[in-house]
């Protein structure tokens, strides 16, 4: 009877086949840097591909005012090839007005 083999593939991986063998690896997280209409711009601060989703906001979390005053509008998250979320704006929020005192 010959063998059969099922592969199941998550969002993020790669099968790889190297001598018979099969490996999966996971893809990298990365930042994708725009302008406000969708332009690709080179960042201020030069990321790194990230092991985690939360390593890649992290980062992002700490240095969105300089790659935001370097140029970049929005920024779009990427699993390997993969789409995640984004555009996501880099403008700050108007803070509330502070309520007027009577």
């Amino acid at each position: 009877m010959p063998r059969r083999i099922v592969v199941i593939r998550f969002p993020g991986t790669v099968i790889h086949s190297r001598h018979s063998r099969t490996e999966e690896k996971h893809m990298a997280w990365t930042w994708r840097f725009e302008t406000a209409d969708g332009t690709e711009v080179e960042p201020s601060v030069q990321p790194e591909e990230f092991p985690t989703q939360g390593d890649a906001e992290s980062w992002v979390g700490e240095v969105w005012k300089d790659l935001a005053a370097g140029g970049t509008d929005q920024v779009t998250l990427f699993d390997g090839d993969t789409r995640i979320y984004g555009p996501m704006s880099l403008a700050a929020a108007d803070p509330e007005p502070a309520p007027e005192e009577s």
